[in-house]
């Protein structure tokens, strides 16, 4: 199969998927995708997309949480200068 934006080799992979909406991150591990061995680029099968829909819908139970720093790169750029 070929990548359709590059028209890359792609691999069958298991990804970390994340979604980020406002103040809220969902990572979600070992997610079954095609990957471009060429751009990166990620694709995922139709059924894939609804259940990770469902995740960052909040539907299921976090295996866990973390917290994570969160820096601005303009902020700490015009700082510096």
């Amino acid at each position: 199969m070929k990548c359709v934006f590059c028209g890359g080799k792609v691999n069958f992979e298991r990804v970390t998927f994340s979604y980020e909406n406002n103040e809220e991150v969902v990572l979600v591990r070992n997610v079954p995708a095609e990957v471009c061995q060429r751009c990166g680029e990620k694709t995922y099968s139709p059924e894939i997309t609804d259940e990770l829909l469902k995740f960052a819908k909040s539907r299921f139970k976090p295996l866990k949480i973390i917290s994570v720093p969160i820096f601005d790169y303009d902020e700490k750029v015009l700082l510096a200068s």
